[in-house]
C-alpha cells in the first residue's frame, strides 16, 4: 500500500544517456549519487567505502582522481564493486583518458578546463572507446576567468553561459552520452541556473547543493533546493553534498526521493512527534525500528503514531500501522484493518516479523 502524492509530478523530458548499467534520463528513475571520501590510492579502504555506500542505496558513485596512482587505482577499484563509478577529473586531461582506460563508467570535468582542442579530442576519444559517459560539472566557485569579469561575480547567466560553452565543446566532437550540473552552495542560485539551463538543453541534468555544510544544516539546504526542482520536473540524477559520512548522503538523497514520491526504496515511516498523549515511547520505537529494518529495499509504508488523535487515520494508507492506545493497549493496523491489540514490549518484534513477511511477499509475486 502506497500513499498517493497530491499532485503527480510531471518529470521534464530528457535524452537517455548511460552510466555503465544505470540509464540517466527519459522516464528512467531518479539516481542518487555520492561520493568516496577516502584515498582512491588506498583500494581497500574505498572498495570498502564505495560498498558501503551502494548498500545505503546510492546508484552511483563518484571516486576523486586527483593524480596517476590514482586514476591508475580504478582498474582494481572496479572488480569489486558493483555500482557504476564517476572519476572526478579536474584539469589535468591524462586523468581523465587513465580514468577511462581503467575502467571509470563516467567522467565528471569540465572540456573548458582542460585547455588545448587537441587534449579534448584526446579524453574525448578515450570516452568513445571505453563506453564512458561525461559529466559537465560547472560550479559557482570555479567558472572561467572571462565569463566571471562579463558579470563580475557568480549569477545565473554566469553558470548557464559556462555549462553551454562546455556542451558545444563536446558536441563539436560528435559526442553526445553526457549529463550537466550547474551547482552553487546557494540555493537560490543553484536553482535558478538550472530552471534557466533545463529550457535550452534537453540534455540529463544533476542536481546538488554544492559544499552544502554538515550533517543537519545540509540536509535542509539540500532538502529545499533539490526539492524545488524536482516538483518541476527538473532533474534525472541527484547528490546531496555533506560533510560527513558518504553514507548519510544516500539516506538523505533517497529520502528526498521518497517524500515526494519519486522513489520508493526501502520502509517509509511515518511517525508522529510525540507528546504527553502517547501510549508507547515513539521516538525510541521509531530509532529502533530505522535501524532494525535498514536493510529492507523493497518499498514498505509503516505508521508508528503515540494516540489514537491521527494514527487510525494515518494506518488507513499505510502497509501496517500501530497507533497508541491507553495503559499498554495499542492497536495493530494491518493494510488499513484493525487486527490486534499490542501491549507496548511487543510492538517492535511485531513490527519487524510483520516487514520481513511483506517483504517475502513481495518477493515471492516478482517470481
Amino acid at each position: 500500500m502506497s500513499i498517493r502524492p497530491f499532485r503527480d509530478i510531471v518529470r521534464r523530458k530528457t535524452k537517455v544517456i548511460k552510466v555503465g548499467k544505470v540509464d540517466v534520463g527519459g522516464d528512467n528513475p531518479i539516481s542518487v549519487q555520492s561520493m568516496t571520501n577516502t584515498l582512491t590510492t588506498d583500494t581497500k579502504g574505498t572498495i570498502k567505502q564505495i560498498q558501503e555506500i551502494s548498500q545505503a542505496g546510492a546508484d552511483i558513485v563518484r571516486v576523486s582522481c586527483p593524480d596517476e596512482d590514482s586514476s591508475k587505482s580504478l582498474k582494481e577499484i572496479v572488480k569489486h564493486v558493483d555500482v557504476p563509478i564517476v572519476a572526478d577529473i579536474h584539469f589535468h586531461y591524462k586523468r581523465a583518458i587513465e580514468a577511462a582506460e581503467n575502467g571509470a563508467n563516467c567522467l565528471r570535468l569540465n572540456p573548458g578546463n582542460i585547455g588545448d582542442q587537441n587534449k579534448i579530442k584526446e579524453v574525448i576519444k578515450a570516452a568513445k572507446d571505453n563506453n564512458c559517459s561525461i559529466r559537465i560539472g560547472v560550479n559557482a566557485g570555479s567558472l572561467e576567468r572571462d565569463i566571471l569579469e562579463k558579470y563580475k561575480e557568480p549569477c545565473p547567466e554566469a553558470l548557464v553561459e559556462s555549462a553551454l560553452r562546455n556542451v558545444k565543446i563536446i558536441e563539436d566532437l560528435d559526442f553526445n552520452n553526457f549529463k550537466i550540473s550547474v551547482k552553487s552552495s546557494d540555493v537560490f542560485l543553484s536553482v535558478e541556473s538550472y530552471k534557466q539551463l533545463s529550457k535550452k538543453i534537453n540534455y540529463p541534468l544533476h542536481l546538488g547543493i554544492t559544499e552544502a555544510g554538515s550533517y543537519i544544516p545540509g540536509s535542509v539546504k539540500s532538502a529545499i533546493g533539490l526539492g524545488n526542482l524536482l516538483m518541476q520536473g527538473i532533474g534525472d540524477t541527484i547528490r546531496v553534498s555533506l560533510s560527513d559520512d558518504p553514507v548519510k548522503e544516500v539516506k538523505i538523497g533517497n529520502e528526498i526521493l521518497k517524500s515526494l514520491g519519486l522513489k520508493t526504496r526501502g520502509v517509509k515511516i511515518i511517525s508522529c512527534p510525540s507528546c504527553a498523549r502517547q501510549g508507547f515511547e515513539v521516538i525510541d520505537t521509531v530509532k529502533i525500528l530505522e535501524e532494525k529494518l535498514s536493510h529492507i529495499t523493497e518499498p514498505i509504508t509503516l505508521s508508528i503514531i503515540g494516540c489514537v488523535v491521527n494514527g487510525p487515520g494515518e494506518a488507513a494508507f499505510t502497509d501496517i500501522g500501530i497507533t497508541g492506545g491507553g495503559r499498554d493497549s495499542n492497536m495493530l493496523y494491518l493494510n488499513g484493518v484493525q487486527t490486534e491489540k499490542l501491549n507496548n514490549k511487543e510492538i517492535i518484534s511485531k513490527v519487524v516479523d510483520l516487514v520481513e513477511k511483506k517483504v517475502k511477499e513481495i518477493q515471492n509475486t516478482h517470481k
